[in-house]
């Protein structure tokens, strides 16, 4: 399945936070691009990171807990809706 991004979109981490896509960039030196995106809990800020990464299934050598196939997967892709999404 080709995956891609959906801005403005909430997606959970495998480790149970939410977050939500603001924008995608590139960086200006290498052109590679990045996912922006903002906590849906306690931690405060702006994250960056490779969309390919964001995208990518969880690495095998990590703790799962919700045991999702994906680093992040969105709402849709769970089968959820706004209202389930969990602001801690």
């Amino acid at each position: 399945m080709k995956r891609s991004l959906q801005l403005g979109e909430y997606y959970r981490h495998f480790k149970n936070h939410w977050y939500k896509v603001i924008y995608a960039a590139e960086h200006t030196e290498t052109g590679e691009k990045l996912v922006i995106y903002s906590p849906l809990y306690g931690q405060k800020g702006i994250f960056a990171r490779p969309i390919n990464m964001f995208l990518e299934e969880v690495p095998e050598e990590k703790e799962n807990p919700t045991g999702q196939k994906y680093r992040f997967m969105s709402l849709q892709e769970l089968n959820l809706k706004v209202d389930d999404v969990h602001y801690r």
